[in-house]
């Protein structure tokens, strides 16, 4: 890990650490501790669990996608690679350092950077689509409990839900209509020159038309095998679940019992829509602020619901970051062992 990304990791853990302590700030130390007591770690451990097997189906969509030029792919390798990328997106701005890093760890395993380019963008296109299936589907059934509770945040989940289709229009337009944005992005680029040497513009353009090929070439492929592209927007679906119902586990664990895990589950993806605007890493402030808004309704007692916050942000943030620093630190003492 570079000084710089380690500084990141400092800042990124100390923020957290200043947020715990304000949440604590107003709660009766005592009572906090007769609630840690009659905790029920059976649904703590399944909450742990959980998470677990949501990194292992995203190593599993890793290991099925580079099925067709690595046969024998690691599961291992690409369990690490996928605890990488949740520590570089968990300490970078609009979680932009996971893609990269996740690219690094392929390629020391002996994947080519181009067809680890490649494969790493279909997962991504994937990805968005089916998280935006999901949220729309979270709208559908959870969105009406929330705009009578939290009129102000319905708007932003609805305008979260918007950028997330427009990135899913502009993927699609690389997969089926590539020379239409191809076209748009050389009269973007040219209007560009105007304030930036044309050479470096000239520079961007070719960087951005190779990844496009790439990904273009990569697409016709996929599109060939509708198999496999079910197969990894199916587990990719399965792989969403496992995320998402982490709050459920934990609301069991504290005797919350009067939850709908459908409503549960929409609730979290609201929260994962709303972060996904905060360019501050792993939306610290905002996800907070979500969560004991969204959940306050459901858990009376503040001392609860300081915890499951607690809890809730251990498992689904916290705890990647320290599994994906044991990987990188793996990665870095013995090299990924190459296929």
């Amino acid at each position: 890990m570079s000084k710089k990304n380690k500084w990141f990791l400092g800042i990124v853990l100390a923020i957290g650490l200043g947020i715990f302590i304000w949440e604590f700030r107003q709660l009766s130390f005592s009572q906090v501790w007769q609630e840690l007591k009659q905790l029920n770690w059976g649904w703590i451990l399944i909450a742990l669990v959980s998470m677990l097997i949501y990194w292992g189906i995203k190593a599993k969509v890793i290991q099925t996608l580079l099925r067709r030029r690595y046969k024998k792919y690691k599961f291992t390798n690409a369990y690490k690679v996928s605890l990488i990328e949740d520590l570089f997106n968990a300490i970078t701005p609009f979680s932009t350092g996971g893609q990269p890093a996740q690219l690094v760890a392929l390629n020391k395993t002996g994947v080519d950077v181009g067809i680890g380019s490649s494969v790493l963008l279909m997962k991504f296109v994937v990805y968005q689509g089916m998280i935006v299936v999901v949220f729309a589907v979270c709208v559908l059934f959870g969105y009406q409990a929330l705009s009578t509770q939290l009129s102000q945040l319905s708007l932003l989940i609805i305008f979260g839900l918007l950028i997330h289709i427009g990135v899913i229009i502009m993927l699609l337009l690389i997969t089926f209509k590539a020379s239409w944005l191809k076209a748009l992005i050389h009269w973007v680029l040219k209007f560009a020159t105007k304030f930036k040497e044309p050479a470096k513009i000239n520079q961007w353009e070719d960087t951005l038309i190779e990844k496009i090929n790439l990904f273009y070439e990569e697409s016709l492929y996929i599109r060939r095998e509708k198999k496999l592209l079910l197969e990894v927007c199916l587990l990719t679906l399965i792989q969403l679940f496992f995320y998402f119902i982490v709050p459920y586990f934990i609301l069991l664990s504290l005797g919350v019992h009067h939850t709908s895990i459908l409503t549960i589950i929409s609730l979290h993806a609201f929260i994962v829509l709303i972060v996904s605007m905060f360019p501050i890493p792993g939306g610290a402030g905002g996800a907070e602020y979500s969560f004991t808004l969204l959940f306050g309704g459901f858990i009376l007692n503040q001392e609860k619901l300081i915890i499951a916050l607690i809890l809730w942000r251990i498992f689904t943030y916290y705890l990647g970051i320290f599994l994906g620093v044991f990987a990188l630190k793996l990665e870095e003492s013995e090299p990924l062992e190459k296929d």
